[in-house]
């Protein structure tokens, strides 16, 4: 029998009473009316919907006939149609179910015990530690299984299934059979017609397979019963179930939905096209304080759409700080991508609304949202849909490329110079040029990464974060240790306050701040308070933060948004609510330190590229191009130093305090006489020359000269592609 949808199992359960007497049977309603059973299904539709394709409920294939109606259930735009739809996941992978949940019939290690049987759940570089991959059955029969108790009645209608996560043995389960029960002492099993369905489970580690049951089952507890399993291996599992609340009609306080927040925003997965609409409705609402433009586009051509709200879009004004969120760096973390296409929405209405936050934040802030950075890479993973993308897929670009390793390594440029430096006081430590290798048409740079690099140095951006998934971290730099030391606190000179940043976000991030919270995997970081150094967690070369900082003026951190990359759309209001108060705090934090003009004293112009160094700070900024800049500072007394070439420096005091608005330094410099430099010459000496923002600028230019280049090949390939399919 081929499995049907949990929709039409419904519909024939209900034409023949057998749901009816099924949830009589098990306890759970004592007059299970057909009122009652349109309850369940109104539920159950009313949930949002990820894409997922079924697997066969024996162990032989679909047929060709059940994969077409899979493929047409799902309309153009994306989205499952409701004949098609089955119940949300419980909650395993994203941590909604508890260890105390969970149970199983044996356990081969404390570590491979059943709280660790999770859909993605990861483990350490060593096997045989606490933090194991997989729960893993210590005896090898048909008898063991892992169970869970969803703690209410529950209507189940699938289980999805991974093997054990390690590098150093191969262990999945073949086929499995599933049981369901109202009190953990009487089992039924999960049938298919006449006889026990037999589901068909994975063919190597990590990859998801979903399989939905032919009549879907009311119960509390559920388990899973492995068969068959890889040969060389033991049965390990990781697991994901899908489950529905049944709704209790005698409970005068039900509701059939409850969304997790109260702000009316579009909480959904938007794949490209529908990304675009959402972020063209808002400027439609809100065309006074918005701008839609693209940095570039990936490697399959689609557009990096960048959100710009201010009070004044398109242009930079003076004095006024510009800050930029980006997301979707990996394809399959896709919080962030969600999260910037509700913070767009929300600063729109509540700025409508005339909520003051938000309309200062709009007024004193030129804000930027990118929220797909690799756009090839989510288009992979949202085809899949959330449970069953996996770990990795959608990661990288479309040509395989990691973009968070993908930026020139200007650590190592900078601390191999200090090492050969007679007078490490000569050695740059900020404004770092781009190696020469790396702006060449032969390196191996993503077009996105090429597109953000440009982006960066058309707009002189102050502060940012990195929105990634799959943990729940605030990461600051340095993300690279010296002498490629595989974990090591690495500190920028600007330490104190990057700790100050992660701090922000993570102690008012309500998932991250929850002090009685789950580890998402293997790691701790409750004990560092949500916060790490990058290095000190992994090494990572050619970081986007590490080169921000390095290369311009922008501090960036990195957050890693959730446990679950790809979370489920009906979690995303309550993730919504968990990062909201962060995501406007931080953006808040631009406004830190000193800001001024720095001009010229005669024709009081502002001076592009002057030097501002801050005594006992060994990393300094540049002023942009109308002579503006912002220091990010905590609160203390700083002396400032401020040169430029052809100028004298000036040195001045400046206070910051601990409110949230930032102290005003501006600074007049004077051109240095022509009598003073003829001087200087006569005496056999060199005039300081600023030769760094020259080399800085020249290889911008011979990256621009070379992405250029390899969009015109990529194109006429396309065309080639195009005619060869016609």
């Amino acid at each position: 029998m081929q499995s049907l949808s949990f929709c039409a199992a419904i519909i024939l359960c209900i034409a023949h009473d057998s749901l009816s007497s099924e949830i009589q049977s098990l306890g759970y309603v004592a007059k299970a009316d057909n009122n009652t059973l349109k309850l369940i299904v109104n539920l159950t539709l009313n949930v949002s919907l990820d894409k997922a394709k079924p697997t066969s409920s024996s162990p032989e294939e679909n047929t060709e006939a059940q994969r077409n109606s899979e493929e047409k259930a799902h309309s153009k735009d994306g989205q499952q149609d409701n004949k098609d739809a089955h119940c949300p996941p419980l909650g395993l992978e994203s941590l909604k179910v508890s260890d105390e949940q969970l149970e199983a019939s044996s356990y081969l290690s404390v570590g491979l015990g059943a709280h660790r049987g999770r859909l993605n759940i990861q483990s350490g570089l060593e096997d045989d530690d606490e933090y194991d991959g997989a729960w893993c059955a210590e005896l090898e029969d048909q008898e063991q299984w892992l169970q869970l108790d969803a703690l209410r009645p529950t209507l189940f209608t699938g289980v999805i299934l991974q093997g054990r996560n390690s590098i150093w043995g191969l262990h999945w389960v073949h086929t499995y059979k599933v049981q369901f029960s109202n009190d953990s002492l009487v089992w039924k099993p999960c049938m298919n017609g006449s006889e026990e369905a037999v589901f068909v489970g994975n063919k190597d580690q990590e990859t998801p397979v979903l399989a939905l049951f032919p009549e879907p089952s009311v119960a509390q507890y559920i388990r899973i019963n492995p068969q068959t399993w890889f040969s060389n291996g033991t049965i390990c599992l990781r697991a994901e179930v899908l489950g529905c609340p049944v709704p209790d009609p005698d409970d005068p306080h039900f509701s059939e939905s409850e969304s997790g927040s109260s702000d009316n925003l579009d909480f959904r997965h938007h794949n490209y096209n529908e990304m675009r609409k959402l972020m063209k409705s808002v400027t439609d609402e809100c065309p006074d304080i918005t701008r839609i433009y693209t940095i570039g586009r990936s490697y399959t051509g689609l557009k990096l759409y960048v959100m710009e709200i201010s009070d004044n879009p398109g242009k930079h004004e003076l004095g006024e700080p510009e800050f930029r969120y980006v997301a979707g760096m990996h394809g399959n973390e896709v919080l962030g991508r969600e999260l910037l296409l509700n913070l767009m929405q929300f600063i729109c209405s509540e700025y409508k609304r005339g909520n003051q936050r938000v309309v200062q934040l709009v007024k004193d802030t030129r804000i930027h949202l990118l929220p797909s950075m690799n756009p090839d890479g989510y288009e992979m993973a949202y085809e899949k849909g959330s449970e069953l993308s996996g770990w990795a897929l959608g990661r990288f670009s479309f040509e395989g490329i990691d973009m968070n390793h993908n930026f020139p390594d200007l650590n190592n440029i900078m601390w191999d110079a200090q090492e050969l430096a007679t007078d490490k006081r000569r050695v740059s430590n900020h404004y770092i040029p781009m190696p020469e290798y790396y702006t060449s048409t032969e390196a191996l740079i993503a077009p996105e990464t090429r597109a953000v690099i440009s982006w960066m140095q058309d707009n002189p951006f102050v502060l940012s974060a990195n929105l990634h998934g799959g943990e729940l971290v605030v990461t600051y730099p340095f993300d690279c240790t010296r002498d490629w030391i595989p974990r090591q606190d690495t500190p920028t000179a600007d330490n104190d306050f990057f700790r100050w940043l992660a701090a922000v976000y993570a102690s008012t991030n309500l998932a991250m701040a929850n002090p009685d919270r789950r580890i998402c995997h293997y790691e701790d970081f409750q004990q560092h308070n949500n916060i790490i150094n990058g290095a000190d967690w992994h090494t990572v070369p050619g970081s986007m933060n590490d080169f921000s900082y390095l290369h311009t003026n922008c501090f960036e951190i990195t957050v890693e948004l959730s446990c679950d990359k790809f979370p489920h759309a009906s979690e995303l209001p309550v993730e919504w609510e968990n990062n909201k108060e962060s995501l406007l705090l931080y953006m808040e934090q631009v406004h830190r330190g000193i800001k001024g003009v720095i001009r010229d004293k005669d024709t009081k112009a502002g001076i592009a590229n002057a030097v501002v160094k801050v005594e006992g700070l060994d990393h300094d900024i540049r002023s942009a191009v109308g002579g503006d800049y912002w220091r990010l500072l905590n609160p203390g007394e700083y002396k400032v130093t401020v040169w430029a070439e052809g100028y004298f420096p000036r040195i001045r005091q400046c206070s910051v305090g601990s409110e949230p608005r930032p102290t005003i330094c501006d600074f007049t410099l004077t051109k240095t006489s022509q009598d003073l430099l003829k001087q200087i010459l006569a005496k056999g000496k060199k005039i300081p020359r600023d030769n760094q923002v020259r080399i800085r600028a020249m290889r911008m230019r011979e990256l621009r000269a070379s992405t250029k280049i390899l969009n015109r090949r990529r194109e006429q390939q396309q065309r080639l592609n195009k005619v060869k399919r016609k």
